[in-house]
């Protein structure tokens, strides 16, 4: 029996929280993998021993204890050790932006020995779903350091000043570690202060912020995310190096989320089905994707005697529908002809009206008459 053996055992041990079969288990693979992966042994070891110890996922992280509010004693922030990522699906553009933020990352001794100032912040902004903590995840992974993020909800308090004691506290705690500190849903605590709705508080909140931020050392790396960029203090903007905007992905993209997501059963989709499902997902954002994906599987699974194709386009048509009238004409008269849909089922699928769907079919039919 090899390490791999025992992943199921593990696994059910994990899910029925069976402490006692979750350690024996994990000393058994720690010791079999112990001469090939010395370092994942140590770290499994490492991991057990802090177990149910107070602030344990930081320790084994070899990180102290994290800051706590002072009044409700919760931590401000959440530790995570990095995990294997696979690469985000993005335009070339912020790929080639992100990818050299990595190598600048990976360079910063030559940098220093050139007295060059390296970048060591990064703000991404989009609407939500398109990846932005997906890339901060998969950025600590590339970087192999752990990633803080600051606990919005334990951060901002009701006590006037303590919410700025807090912000202070994290970022001592930040650069004092070798992570990345992650400022998500930065708007919330970095709104523009000539917001005349707002309350003092929060107009301190935003000064402490960018003193903060001004202060951090080039070792320390500072990711922020936000989904509403138009919120944001007009000096925080400055105050990171590179500016990210995360678009809604692209057709390609699109396309790439698909075959990646719905794995192996998307060979046995047809052509015309991927471009379908690629075409109809244009206001989609990725997130959404990779679930309308997980949905396609489950289904498929669920109801083996119905075609794949048919599973995928009716998954696809309950999140989203085609917009304009050439779109509905084009993707009424794919179902009929890819699947020999009768224009009840069409009207079913597509949610159009079965009169509707009777007349793009028609019309399209007397348009090849006409060329002929």
């Amino acid at each position: 029996m090899d390490a791999f053996d025992l992943l199921s055992t593990l696994v059910r041990a994990s899910l029925e929280s069976d402490k006692k079969n979750i350690e024996a288990t994990a000393l058994m693979i720690a010791k079999k993998i112990k001469k090939d992966r010395p370092d994942i042994a140590a770290e499994i070891t490492k991991a057990l021993a802090y177990a149910g110890l107070e602030n344990s996922s930081t320790r084994s992280l070899n990180l102290p204890h994290p800051p706590v509010d002072r009044e409700t004693r919760h931590a401000l922030v959440k530790t995570a050790q990095p995990i294997e990522m696979l690469d985000p699906i993005l335009n070339e553009q912020v790929r080639k932006q992100l990818d050299d933020f990595i190598k600048e990352r990976k360079m910063l001794n030559k940098f220093l020995d050139e007295d060059i100032i390296p970048p060591n912040s990064i703000l991404l902004n989009g609407a939500p779903g398109v990846g932005k903590t997906y890339i901060a995840q998969w950025i600590a992974h590339q970087l192999k350091l752990p990633l803080i993020t600051l606990d919005l909800a334990s951060s901002i308090s009701s006590f006037l000043g303590r919410s700025g004691q807090n912000i202070r506290s994290i970022f001592e705690y930040a650069i004092n570690q070798n992570a990345i500190l992650l400022l998500d849903e930065l708007d919330a605590i970095a709104k523009r202060r000539d917001d005349a709705s707002d309350l003092g508080e929060l107009k301190r909140l935003v000064n402490v912020l960018l003193k903060e931020l001004e202060a951090c050392p080039s070792n320390c790396i500072i990711i922020g995310a936000t989904n509403h960029p138009e919120l944001l203090d007009k000096a925080i903007w400055r105050r990171f190096d590179r500016t990210l905007t995360i678009p809604m992905p692209e057709e390609n993209e699109r396309t790439l989320l698909l075959q990646r997501h719905l794995g192996k059963l998307g060979q046995h989709l047809k052509p015309s089905s991927i471009k379908c499902l690629t075409i109809n997902t244009k206001n989609v954002n990725a997130a959404d994707i990779c679930k309308l994906c997980e949905h396609i599987k489950r289904q498929a699974l669920l109801n083996p005697e119905v075609k794949v194709d048919l599973v995928a386009l009716t998954e696809l048509f309950k999140i989203t529908l085609p917009e304009t009238k050439e779109e509905k004409i084009v993707t009424c008269n794919m179902l009929k002809k890819e699947f020999g849909l009768s224009q009840r089922e069409v009207a079913q699928i597509t949610q159009i009206p079965l009169a509707t769907v009777s007349r793009y079919l028609t019309n399209k039919e007397k348009k090849k008459e006409k060329v002929k």
